[in-house]
């Protein structure tokens, strides 16, 4: 906001006033003549923001003085939704028929009603500030009358007329991306235009296409992007090479997914003489190549970060970059940014330095060989000479997890489904992947290097870029304590909410049926981490500095990090400098948190198209899983190992009359009284599968509900990719 925006919202939130039309508030506040002009601008785009609302007669005042509220659509599928406020108040409930024209997502004003009709607050919609989109994914249907688009997002409850001259020749059923026509008058159907005929809804890989399309996701760069990258010198220059620090004679190497391409940290580890452990973090230095704002960089921050589909990956950075000359390849030389921990036989962090430096890995190890060595002690090609590197470091790794642990720091083990495509994009199978040691060796060590320059700028106080994650609302945990208090166990929600409180009740739960449900309501239940300039640390790492510095090649906030430590270490972060990242953080905090929110929603949606279409052969097929969520209709089951979730409609259970007990998650039967609960396992039947819909019914096998019992180690197969 600029000063003139703050003038002009001062002068409205005074007490003694009362809406003015534009040019009355003009003459008000005594703007001369010459430049209204200007402040009619100020004022029209305040309008278009919502900062300020026009009323009856063209008069200006504040949303909040005027019973109006600004904020963001969530709709649900059957039509009625809830605006989340800017001002973070108490979400708006709106009714089907008060939504109006407004679509999920799109930024609203809304007249809250006189009084309460429920628990909630209600209120109509009357004005659109800003569609969160124009561009749609459907199905077209050519019908007797006339023709129309059905949106696949079931949130948008209209079809879309298509007027003749606007089909582009598109044949029945197909799917399409339509332009959405303005639309105002909510009696009236909205009217669009085919944009791009994307094909049959069978044919190979359009499932995943329409899902990056109904998100707008990009599937090239611009060519703008594309020239400058082939102007990128392919190798570093004598200048540059003369100014860092060598360290390719290093026994360092990178360890990643068997299937990544973009290798963006290595780790080297060293025995000094007085015994202490001398750890190297080496990151590509993207800033080499990425300059602040080029075309590179500008789209680079408008993808936010790279997007890992079940088929693809929609990078942040072009290929040449982010799997060639970035990348940290075996034998080639590389720029890096290197931070050196020393650290005591006991894991305590006794000195650091973060420098510019080159580096030249020495072997592309993957997750799965090491713990295999790990495991049996037997060592692979990849692994000659690192067999005494790699064992010092899972010592090192340990030590830091258990001195985290203490700290109180939350370790979540969610399952998490990987697909395994062909060559044809059809599905070999889907599998739970583990958590091995090979992951948290290097999870521990990349939290330790974001964690120590963190606190390095920190001491600085200079404008900095921190990853944080806020105290949880008490009013959520006191949800979660209700939640777990009908499972039976005790969660005590007084005093000061500490992460070491969480971690104990945790620990208390493992091994339970009930572990991964807990764990994912408890997830809800906290606030989501952001990037921000404004450093209140991390709750769920419980770490009081922290940011992200690993990933440049794949996270916007980490390549912007690595410019400010190269500024600070040259000299280079002057006044100036400082004061124009004061106004810019805040906007790229943002911008990089909503792009890593949809990057996670797609990619779980992404899964979740692939879950289902892999049991679209499976009708009649016996699965075993366990109840994953418990509602008025019936109850849903995840499977075990594939991770898809279904529901067992309560209408199948045809030996009794089961009543609902909402407060206690479970359903009861009137006669026999078996009981179906969160966290019960049972064995189901596969009965429907729709994919238009995204849904999957069982029915019980046999009608049987199967004991509950402690829950095993996972066996599960091995694969993770990190993300903190």
């Amino acid at each position: 906001m600029n000063a003139d925006q703050e003038k002009i919202l001062e002068f409205v939130s005074r007490e003694a006033y009362r809406p003015l039309k534009l040019r009355e508030l003009a003459k008000a506040m005594r703007i001369p003549e010459e430049e209204y002009g200007g402040f009619r601008r100020m004022v029209r785009s305040m309008l278009r923001n919502g900062m300020l609302v026009k009323i009856k007669r063209g008069r200006l005042g504040l949303p909040g003085k005027l019973n109006l509220v600004v904020g963001n659509l969530v709709s649900a599928k059957n039509g009625y939704g809830f605006v989340v406020p800017e001002d973070k108040s108490e979400d708006v409930y709106i009714r089907a028929e008060d939504v109006g024209t407004a679509l999920h997502g799109d930024r609203v004003v809304v007249r809250l009603y006189g009084r309460r009709r429920g628990p909630t607050r209600e209120g109509t919609i009357i004005k659109i500030l800003k569609r969160a989109r124009t561009d749609l994914v459907g199905t077209y249907r050519q019908g007797k009358f006339f023709n129309f688009v059905e949106p696949d997002d079931r949130r948008i409850q209209r079809d879309i007329y298509i007027a003749p001259d606007n089909s582009k020749g598109t044949q029945d059923g197909q799917k399409v991306l339509v332009s959405l026509e303005e639309w105002i008058d909510p009696h009236l159907g909205p009217e669009g235009k085919i944009v791009e005929v994307l094909g049959y809804p069978d044919d190979p890989g359009m499932d995943i296409l329409t899902l990056i399309k109904d998100h707008a996701l990009p599937l090239g760069f611009p060519q703008e992007v594309e020239k400058e990258v082939e102007e990128l010198p392919q190798r570093i220059g004598k200048k540059e090479w003369e100014k860092r620090v060598d360290f390719r004679e290093k026994n360092c190497f990178t360890i990643d997914p068997t299937d990544a391409k973009d290798h963006d940290d290595a780790v080297s580890l060293e025995r000094k003489a007085n015994g202490n452990y001398l750890l190297g973090v080496h990151i590509a230095d993207v800033s080499y190549y990425v300059k602040e704002n080029s075309a590179l960089d500008r789209e680079a921050l408008k993808r936010g970060n790279s997007i890992y589909l079940v088929d693809r990956v929609i990078p942040m950075l072009p290929e040449k970059l982010s799997n060639d000359l970035c990348s940290l390849k075996p034998n080639r030389n590389r720029s890096t940014l290197s931070c050196f921990l020393e650290l005591d036989p006991e894991g305590e962090l006794v000195e650091y330095q973060i420098v510019e430096s080159l580096i030249r890995s020495k072997a592309r190890l993957d997750y799965n060989e090491v713990q295999r060595f790990f495991d049996t002690g037997k060592s692979s090609g990849r692994l000659k000479g690192l067999e005494d590197d790699l064992l010092e470091m899972k010592k090192l790794s340990q030590k830091l997890l258990e001195k985290r642990i203490a700290r109180g720091s939350l370790d979540f083990d969610l399952p998490e489904a990987k697909v395994i495509l062909g060559k044809d994009g059809r599905i070999q199978e889907i599998f739970e992947v583990a958590r091995l040691e090979s992951h948290r060796l290097i999870e521990e060590f990349m939290l330790l290097a974001n964690r120590t320059v963190a606190r390095h700028v920190s001491r600085l106080s200079m404008p900095f870029l921190y990853r944080v994650h806020e105290e949880p609302d008490r009013e959520k945990m006191e949800a979660f304590s209700d939640f777990v208090a009908t499972l039976g166990y005790s969660f005590k929600v007084s005093g000061k909410i500490r992460p070491k409180k969480i971690q104990r009740f945790l620990e208390s739960v493992e091994g339970n049926p009930e572990e991964e449900l807990i764990n994912e309501v408890l997830l809800r239940s906290l606030k989501k981490a952001c990037y921000q300039p404004e450093n209140i640390g991390h709750f769920g790492l419980a770490f009081g500095h922290y940011t992200h510095f690993t990933s440049p090649i794949r996270r916007y906030p980490d390549l912007l990090v690595h410019r400010i430590l190269k500024e600070i270490e040259n000299g280079e972060y002057s006044f100036e400098r400082q004061s124009q990242l004061l106004h810019r953080l805040p906007k790229v905090g943002e911008i990089t948190s909503e792009r890593e929110r949809l990057a996670d929603e797609v990619e779980r949606e992404s899964i979740k198209i692939k879950q289902i279409e892999y049991m679209g052969d499976k009708l009649g097929e016996e699965y075993e899983g366990l109840i994953s969520g418990v509602v008025p209709f019936g109850f849903f089951v995840r499977l075990d190992n594939l991770l898809a979730e279904g529901l067992v409609r309560i209408s199948s259970l045809e030996d009794d009359y089961y009543l609902f007990d909402e407060r206690h998650h479970r359903w009861m039967g009137r006669h026999n009284k078996k009981v179906f609960k969160l966290g019960d396992r049972v064995k189901v039947l596969v009965t429907r599968v729709d994919k238009e819909e995204k849904e999957i019914d069982f029915v019980l096998a046999n009608n049987k509900l199967y004991p509950s019992f402690k829950r095993k180690k996972r066996n599960r197969r091995k694969y993770k990719r990190s993300k903190r």
